[in-house]
């Protein structure tokens, strides 16, 4: 269970562990966008996900090989949670008219959010 928000470093991190699975700080370091940070950075990161409770590792003697133990749909559902809860009163209905408002959603994106809507109607 997610208890705890990912600053932006870490869900960046955590994004290319997901994608990777299982990796080595060097092949996280390897996905990155230039610059690169440094090695010792992202270990840092990696560290701190762990004590978070976000990732764990399988050592092989001083080498680490990381592994997500939050899933990314666990991570979302936390994230969209705490956003629908504190700005949008627990309101989904809320924040889609926020985001229609906004033009972030177009004509088939609704419809298709209305087709889920009947097919939870008909369940």
């Amino acid at each position: 269970m997610v208890e705890k928000e990912l600053t932006r470093a870490e869900e960046q991190i955590m994004k290319v562990m997901w994608q990777l699975d299982k990796c080595f700080v060097k092949d996280i370091i390897e996905q990155l966008p230039d610059p690169k940070p440094a090695y010792n950075t992202v270990s840092t990161i990696v560290r701190i996900l762990e004590t978070k409770g976000f990732v764990d590792h399988k050592a092989y003697g001083k080498t680490h090989e990381y592994f997500p133990i939050i899933t990314k749909e666990q991570y979302s559902s936390f994230a969209t949670e705490k956003l629908v809860e504190g700005y949008f009163e627990n309101s989904f209905s809320s924040l889609f008219s926020f985001f229609s408002q906004k033009g972030k959603i177009d004509v088939k994106e609704a419809d298709e959010i209305l087709k889920m809507i009947n097919e939870m109607k008909a369940e």
